[in-house]
């Protein structure tokens, strides 16, 4: 069984990614934050290494095989395929652990998964090199910022991200610019 892992927009908007029904809230622990600028100006949550574990969500991925998987996924994420093995992330029982997400053995061999995929988009963000991960004073500074459409795109993200995913700065976004979820 291949499961896809989610912290993001994934979960309430997979569009054509195919998955089984629902997403799991029980996924292994990521480190992720919300270090990347992406299209519409969003501010999204991506891996890194210093980020604080988080309880990441899964949804079992319906038929197909890893390498479609993946591909399924590169192309809800925007990803050409030329990028797939690169801005996808892919675990098995036999292939190396990554490091932004802790005990991955031990939970597959719980739920019975044999592989696991995610997006692996690095952090992205103006001023800096890629994969550069801002500051929480630059996210925010960017994000009250933003006017118009920007602004209440970025705003529903942040808002509608899982709950779970409870980063550092998501806390700071909540606490500074009042965009709770559910508020």
């Amino acid at each position: 069984m291949i499961a896809c892992l989610g912290w993001g927009s994934l979960i309430w908007d997979p569009r054509e990614l195919p998955i089984r029904r629902c997403w799991h809230e029980d996924g292994p622990l990521v480190r992720v934050e919300f270090a990347r600028k992406s299209k519409g100006g969003r501010i999204t949550p991506v891996l890194h290494p210093s980020a604080e574990p988080v309880r990441s969500l899964w949804a079992l991925m319906t038929g197909c095989n890893v390498w479609d998987a993946r591909k399924r996924l590169a192309k809800r994420e925007g990803i050409p395929v030329r990028k797939v093995e690169k801005l996808t992330g892919h675990w098995s029982k036999s292939g190396p652990r990554p490091t932004c997400i802790s005990s991955l053995d031990e939970w597959a061999a719980c739920k019975g998964i044999t592989d696991v995929i995610w997006t692996a988009l690095p952090p992205k963000f103006p001023g800096l090199e890629d994969g550069g991960c801002p500051t929480s004073d630059q996210v925010v500074e960017y994000l009250s910022r933003l006017r118009g459409p920007e602004r209440d795109l970025s705003e529903e993200y942040v808002r509608r991200a899982p709950a779970q995913i409870d980063t550092d700065y998501r806390r700071r976004i909540e606490a500074d610019l009042g965009w709770k979820r559910g508020a």
